[in-house]
């Protein structure tokens, strides 16, 4: 990612850290209502509330030339009287260059900045699944994955598993 100049050397940018978003995509989807049509017939005689659970996940892989695929991946889960009404997943991916960075602050990046940028469009694809499947509009409230990061070092610094899950 070093830039050439005209006399083919590199320029003072080869030192500096860069980060690029190359393409954001969605690498798989799924919805389902297992227990449809009769969950819709069964809504007016809830007296639950609905119980969502939103579990989150991510991996990153290095794919050489200082280039990594981030996966944001949500799954999000609701039952009514402890049914599942609905689960829909996504997993959202972006390939990054990340070069100049020292370990520990690419670390940083590929861990918090990169979810990051991947999860508003996590959170509207989920949102779409969610409204076409027949249930009402779903927002997911934003996640500060700066805070979920510092959080997973420190348990990793503790000598617990690393988690990324809410």
């Amino acid at each position: 990612m070093a830039e050439i100049t005209a006399n083919g050397q590199a320029s003072s940018q080869a030192n500096q850290p860069q980060l690029a978003l190359q393409k954001i995509y969605v690498k798989d989807v799924s919805f389902e209502a297992p227990n449809a049509p009769q969950i819709f017939q069964d809504i007016g005689e809830i007296t639950e509330a609905p119980q969502v659970q939103l579990n989150l996940s991510q991996q990153a892989t290095g794919l050489g030339n200082d280039m990594f695929e981030v996966v944001l991946t949500l799954t999000l889960t609701c039952t009514l009287n402890e049914r599942t009404a609905y689960l829909a997943e996504v997993k959202q991916a972006g390939l990054f260059g990340i070069a100049g960075f020292n370990e520990a602050d690419q670390a940083g990046v590929i861990g918090s900045y990169c979810p990051n940028l991947l999860f508003p469009y996590a959170r509207q694809v989920i949102s779409s699944l969610v409204q076409e499947g027949g249930f009402p509009p779903f927002l997911l409230q934003p996640i500060n994955f700066e805070a979920l990061y510092a959080e997973q070092q420190r348990r990793m610094a503790g000598g617990e598993a690393p988690t990324l899950n809410s």
